[in-house]
């Protein structure tokens, strides 16, 4: 009888590890001692295009890299201690929590985090912060012109320039085709550096003419003339002013929101697991 009921059991564990097999019926491209690699892992990894030539050696090489990797963690698993085998478990299974909890936060967050911060409200942090807010770099107000240097009309162009009423706002800017560069908008703040960049005719000899108030500039190069018009200009340590720095000052304000509503619901959803006895604490 007792030989009767071992034949039994060797035949259902021999079933069993038969059926075991059986349901998975994927076909592996690649084993490693008790790891395989599956068809379906590799299918999306060819990028778009590549030859049949490319495609097999792409494949050809990610499967050596999954075969090293394998290999070194069963080496690593042979002789790396049980008790750092489990610190690396739990590391991982930190990870895994971190990376969930934190894709839940962003989306709780995106969803209900208002992203508009009101000028007001930017005032305000503005007037009570202006200490942190002081220039590390010039910054100025102004409007330039690149014209060719045989240009036709070149002095009633620099005469509209110059007076830059309403009507020679409109007259240069119908013929700003004209010129091989430009920006007419003087009412917002530029660094100083970007203007280096975009007018090679400012050197480190004339640069100075670009940090005075109200000052009207024309340079020439082998590439034409420039007309510049300073209107306003902030030197380093001074204030900046609010309209230039309102973009930082609301990423700061939406990130302080950011933080007070986790603050919030960390308390709020402990509290509401405590309530719905999902969450206990053992005495």
């Amino acid at each position: 009888m007792r030989n009767k009921v071992c034949l039994l059991l060797l035949v259902v564990l021999v079933y069993s590890c038969d059926l075991l097999k059986k349901s998975d019926e994927r076909e592996p491209i690649a084993r490693v001692n008790e790891n395989y690699l599956y068809h379906e892992d590799v299918d999306n990894l060819v990028p778009d295009g590549a030859s049949k030539e490319d495609s097999t050696l792409f494949i050809q090489n990610f499967i050596k890299r999954w075969a090293t990797q394998q290999l070194l963690v069963d080496g690593s698993k042979l002789n790396l201690s049980e008790e750092k085998q489990q610190d690396f478990n739990r590391l991982v299974d930190q990870y895994k929590n971190d990376l969930y909890s934190k894709a839940y936060i962003e989306a709780l967050v995106k969803r209900s985090i208002d992203t508009v911060v009101p000028f007001d409200e930017a005032k305000i942090y503005y007037s009570n912060n202006k200490e942190v807010f002081k220039l590390n770099e010039e910054l100025i107000k102004f409007r330039y012109i690149h014209v060719n240097e045989n240009i036709i009309d070149f002095d009633n162009i620099k005469k509209k320039f110059k007076r830059y009423n309403e009507q020679d706002k409109i007259t240069l800017d119908s013929i700003s085709i004209q010129f091989k560069s430009y920006s007419l908008n003087d009412s917002i703040w530029i660094r100083l550096s970007q203007v280096l960049k975009k007018i090679p005719a400012v050197n480190p000899e004339n640069r100075n003419q670009l940090l005075k108030k109200s000052n009207f500039v024309q340079l020439k190069d082998s590439l034409g003339v420039y007309l510049m018009q300073i209107n306003d200009v902030l030197v380093r340590n001074d204030t900046a002013p609010l309209e230039y720095v309102k973009p930082t000052i609301d990423q700061i304000v939406i990130n302080k929101r950011k933080l007070e509503f986790i603050k919030e619901l960390e308390k709020d959803i402990t509290k509401d697991a405590i309530k719905n006895k999902q969450f206990e604490i053992y005495d």
